[in-house]
């Protein structure tokens, strides 16, 4: 009997929000929602899962009478004809318990008190890469060559301010053998790991271009975390990675791209300010600073005394009270050997002239900065978002103005609604990435230097051998443009992107080899650029209204796939690639 009446309460109690996973199919198709206004960004720049609560906002609709009039009248977003999967299950919340009267102090009345539970998946993602690895912002499963698939299930419960979440993922990758760059590692310190499968640029990066010789799994504790929350002030401990900034791809300083970290956060949710007395708008902010412990992968060097770094972030966001969107953001992380922990290591971050200091700062932890811009306006539904970030960041003012393309990197993209016949919407989004290195590298300071790479903090800006910025990797550009279709039952997404990975490898390296080659002009940076071309098709149907399918067909051509060409033949490495993705929402 208690059992039949917790399953009633269950159902009867749903909410009409639901905090969904990073780049999930429901949080796509939010964010979508979000350029007609039917749904309201949760958060300014600092996401993750928890922070990713996405609720229905109340929404102005004409509907015509029977005499042939129309009447404006104010429903839901839920209801609205222009959520095409109202229909289907996008995950619910559940209230199994609520306090029956408000809370009376001042305390109280910023701690939810009320009872919730949410179930995540399970998800079941499979892919199979013919030639080549291929795939990112997949968390800590690595797509190599053949067979790879990732199973994630999770749970959530509130109470009281508290918010617990676990939410793991186990990974299996067949990592089957394929041709790729000779690693550049020599010495007894990379022996049999970074030298047979390390990174083919500079040596401190930890990116192993293939996981051993042998199929693997992996266990991630992915989105798991513990957090308090009162009113918007919040801190947690956990392993959820965050995502920052707007970009909806290639974010520079912070994605869901590498395998998670243990980390602690605080800071302020999205937080509208209002001037006392007056009841101005004067607009929300959004803060969060955290600390998390990274690890190098199997395949780095034999030191064990330099396995782990301190990350530590910084990011500020605030958007304008203005009709339409408008949203700047400024985001740091500084990394630092773990074992070299002070009080300039963990603190030092919020410092802005910390590459001054000693310790912590001068050239012994690694710095990366970006400032973002994101604009939303909803009544044409299109969004335009812009990112500039810089490596090795100093706020030395004299040389940013001088020369302020130093080491920079660089994302632009935008986002539009597409009106279609027929009870279809379209969507658009195109989006462009530079990281190369800026010039005065390459032509004047005569040392090779990359985004992501760092010469005294060995592993680069990488976790567990994966980028934790951009999936493209450092070094390179992207080029990527899509369009998606959406009806009642689904969606259906063309979409191709070209890729340059790591030209900084290449216009550096390769130019400078001592070598007879090199000496007979046979090996140079033109005949040595790599291109990766891929044009990809995507299809999600709800066979249920719980249950959706997903599969993807992504037909690759790699040019020239060896970095290595003298003799400026055509070389392609075809990479045919399948994907089926499996999801229940409760």
């Amino acid at each position: 009997m208690y059992k039949k009446c917790l399953v009633f309460l269950l159902f009867i109690c749903s909410t009409v929000f639901a905090q969904e996973a990073l780049k999930s199919i429901e949080e796509e198709y939010y964010d979508f929602l979000s350029l007609q206004g039917i749904v309201e960004h949760p958060t300014l720049g600092y996401r993750t899962l928890s922070d990713s609560k996405w609720e229905f906002l109340d929404k102005e609709e004409l509907i015509q009478n029977q005499d042939g009039t129309f009447s404006k009248v104010t429903i839901n977003g839920k209801e609205s004809a222009q959520n095409i999967w109202k229909n289907n299950n996008l995950g619910s919340t559940w209230t199994l318990w609520q306090k029956s009267k408000a809370p009376q102090n001042w305390f109280t009345r910023g701690i939810n008190q009320d009872l919730k539970l949410k179930i995540y998946g399970p998800e079941w993602f499979n892919s199979f890469n013919t030639a080549a690895p291929y795939g990112q912002n997949d968390g800590a499963l690595w797509q190599g060559r053949g067979y790879n698939t990732s199973l994630t299930a999770g749970v959530r419960l509130e109470a009281f301010g508290f918010e617990a979440t676990i939410k793991p993922q186990v990974n299996f990758m067949q990592n089957l053998e394929f041709e790729y760059i000779t690693p550049n590692y020599t010495g007894s310190s990379y022996e049999n790991k970074a030298a047979i499968y390390g990174y083919y640029g500079v040596t401190s990066i930890d990116a192993p271009q293939r996981f051993g010789d042998l199929p693997f799994w992996n266990f991630d504790w992915g989105d798991s975390e513990i957090r308090w929350t009162w009113h918007n002030f919040t801190m947690g401990f956990g392993t959820q990675s965050p995502w920052l900034g707007p970009v909806k791809l290639n974010p520079i300083i912070h994605s869901n791209n590498a395998a998670s970290y243990p980390k602690i956060d605080i800071g302020l949710r999205k937080t509208a300010l209002h001037m006392p007395h007056f009841g101005w708008n004067l607009g929300s902010i959004e803060t969060r600073a955290w600390w998390g412990k990274l690890t190098e992968s199997d395949y780095f060097d034999n030191d064990e005394t330099n396995d782990n770094n301190l990350i530590t972030g910084l990011c500020f966001y605030y958007k304008f009270p203005l009709k339409n969107d408008l949203t700047i953001g400024f985001n740091r992380t500084m990394i630092s050997k773990w074992n070299d922990m002070s009080a300039y290591t963990t603190l030092g971050i919020i410092i802005p002239g910390i590459s001054n200091l000693t310790s912590g700062g001068g050239d012994s932890s690694d710095q990366r900065f970006s400032a973002t811009i994101d604009y939303l306006n909803k009544t044409v539904g299109w969004e335009v978002y812009f990112e500039w970030a810089r490596n090795d960041f100093s706020p030395n003012m004299d040389y940013i103005i001088r020369y302020p393309f130093h080491t920079q990197g660089w994302t632009f993209g935008t986002k539009k609604t597409i009106p279609l016949p027929f009870n279809l919407k379209g969507e658009i989004i195109l989006e462009l990435t530079d990281l190369q290195c800026s010039a005065d590298y390459d032509r004047l300071i005569g040392w090779y230097s990359t985004f992501y790479a760092h010469h005294k903090v060995t592993q680069g800006y990488t976790n567990r051998g994966q980028w934790l910025g951009a999936g493209i990797g450092t070094g390179g550009n992207s080029q990527y443009l899509g369009f998606t279709v959406y009806y009642p039952k689904g969606t259906f997404t063309l979409f191709g992107q070209r890729r340059n990975p790591d030209l900084d490898y290449t216009m550096y390296i390769d130019t400078r080899k001592n070598s007879e080659d090199y000496k007979n002009n046979k090996w140079t940076a033109e005949a040595s650029i790599r291109c990766n071309v891929d044009i990809g098709i995507t299809a999600k149907y709800y066979v249920t209204p719980s249950f959706i399918a997903e599969s993807t067909f992504i037909f690759e051509d790699e040019f020239n796939p060896l970095n290595s060409n003298p003799d400026f033949i055509s070389i392609h490495r075809y990479n045919p690639i399948f994907r089926i993705n499996l999801k229940y929402n409760f």
